[in-house]
């Protein structure tokens, strides 16, 4: 049977072709993996870890990992059947109904603007200083975040081919240099007699009791605490479904390129992070720095090694905030592509120039810059809170999405290339198990600023989405060519053209 044609391909969904299928097997993984970006999330959380969990800590990684690869391939089976521009939002309104897919869509937008300037903001408040060697103030890192969300946004609004070139060469680099980073430092430390075993069981200053308890109604317990080392990291793998009209046989590649980058990402990120563990000296002392990662390489490996870390981590950051940017500006795109953003006929347009969404990255980078003002602004512990909304967002994401698949699997559209086959119950099993514990995660009050942001950004959508149905009314919520998938299974057996 002969393959459809990319606008055969678009036309079952209700669209013509809007950009060029340029991405290949390795920059969807790219895409995947960059977001995804060990480097930035170890970096960024392992203190944390340090001082909620202690080193003992590290062992729910592994778990992450196996939940998170778990979502990814659920989430994988539906990118395969719906290789559509705007992922989430996409499959929701087309499986559920529009209302719901507005929501999902919204919400995934709300998690896109939130963590590339956490993302962003980690460079200026704790990378550079280190590297750099000076006193960072909150103007200081306000001024080099809002600089370095104005360059991704020139870079991605003028040309796809280079942003990707540009990620391709920060993640080759990435993988490299953790590779040989955990080497150097499993042979350095071993030869110098500075691995210290009891430091994988240790607690550090934490307290031993009440350490395993899963805590109250209102905490989490300290190793629960834990898990957000994983929880923040493996995130974002499905941004190369949202190329998925970029993409080259993206019903084959997106899936691939997804759980591909959950299982190198958590096998590499667990190797770097026991190296790092074994060679950490004094857990205690090191919890107290603001910068472990790189103190540790530093005290192994030397100045100049420890350089070059930082050096990789800024330019994994750059990659990571530059691929969540350019999935940001695509979701803004396709909703607004369907007439269901606010202000969709300026952001829904593709520039004939650059063959880029480039009126929604201007809006997209605005917003980031707004919100990177306001957190900069109003909170003491600005790059918690961003990371707190970061870590909670997808979570809520990818549960709705789970329990989407959970209750459409049996009549998703046909033409996938991707399936979960026999594994498919397991799978899910797991996926929706590691789900409701990570979001009982959330409960501890120390998230309270990141919910209050989630609160506010729901509130004005559903002010948006109110106006909207007032207006135009529920049509204004309907799918182009497929209303959702519930419609069609009603429809009369001679109505049915497609399958």
């Amino acid at each position: 049977m002969t393959r459809p044609t990319d606008r055969e391909e678009l036309a079952r969904f209700g669209y013509e072709p809007s950009f060029e299928r340029r991405t290949n097997r390795f920059a969807s993984f790219a895409v995947a993996f960059a977001f995804v970006s060990i480097a930035t999330g170890i970096f960024t959380t392992y203190g944390s870890v340090l001082n909620s969990s202690g080193p003992l800590g590290i062992w729910t990684w592994p778990i992450a990992v196996v939940g998170q690869l778990a979502v990814a391939l659920v989430i994988g089976t539906l990118a395969s059947r719906i290789p559509v521009t705007g992922y989430a939002y996409q499959w929701t309104s087309r499986l559920a109904n529009p209302v719901l897919g507005w929501i999902i869509g919204w919400i995934s937008f709300m998690f896109l603007a939130v963590v590339v300037v956490a993302v962003d903001y980690t460079v200026a408040s704790t990378v550079l200083p280190v590297m750099l060697n000076y006193s960072s103030t909150t103007g200081t890192v306000w001024l080099i975040t809002a600089v370095i969300l104005l360059v991704q946004a020139v870079l991605i609004a003028t040309s796809t081919r280079w942003t990707q070139r540009v990620n391709n060469t920060a993640v080759s680099a990435e993988l490299i240099g953790m590779v040989v980073l955990t080497v150097l430092l499993l042979v350095v430390a071993a030869v110098r007699h500075q691995m210290d075993f009891g430091n994988l069981w240790s607690r550090g200053a934490v307290p031993a009791e009440g350490y395993w308890s899963l805590g109250d109604w209102t905490s989490a317990g300290p190793w629960v605490l834990g898990f957000l080392l994983g929880a923040f990291t493996i995130v974002g793998f499905e941004s190369a479904a949202n190329l998925a009209e970029e993409t080259n046989d993206p019903e084959r590649v997106v899936p691939r390129a997804m759980w591909q980058a959950v299982l190198a990402s958590g096998v590499l990120g667990f190797l770097f992070i026991v190296a790092v563990t074994l060679a950490a000296g004094d857990p205690v002392a090191l919890a107290a720095s603001g910068t472990p990662i790189a103190d540790v390489i530093e005290r192994t490996l030397g100045s100049v090694v420890s350089t070059l870390l930082l050096l990789l981590v800024v330019l994994a950051i750059f990659a990571c905030g530059l691929v969540i940017m350019l999935t940001g500006t695509r979701l803004t795109w396709a909703m607004s592509r369907d007439k269901r953003f606010p202000g969709w006929s300026q952001w829904g347009q593709v520039s004939p120039r650059f063959g880029t969404p480039l009126k929604a990255t201007i809006l997209y980078v605005v917003l980031a810059e707004i919100i990177l003002g306001v957190f900069a602004a109003y909170s003491q512990d600005a790059l918690f809170t961003l990371f707190g909304a970061a870590t909670l967002l997808p979570a809520v994401i990818y549960a709705a999405t789970v329990a989407l698949y959970l209750a459409k699997r049996k009549s998703l559209p046909a033409g996938g290339r991707f399936d979960l086959g026999a594994w498919e119950i397991p799978v899910l099993v797991v996926a929706v198990v590691w789900l409701v514990f990570e979001l009982a995660v959330f409960r501890d009050t120390s998230f309270a600023d990141a919910w209050l942001y989630v609160l506010v950004m729901l509130v004005a959508g559903a002010i948006y989405l109110t106006a909207l149905l007032l207006t135009r009314g529920r049509q204004a919520l309907d799918m182009p060519d497929m209303h959702s998938i519930d419609a069609e299974f009603d429809a009369e057996p001679d109505q049915k053209v497609r399958s």
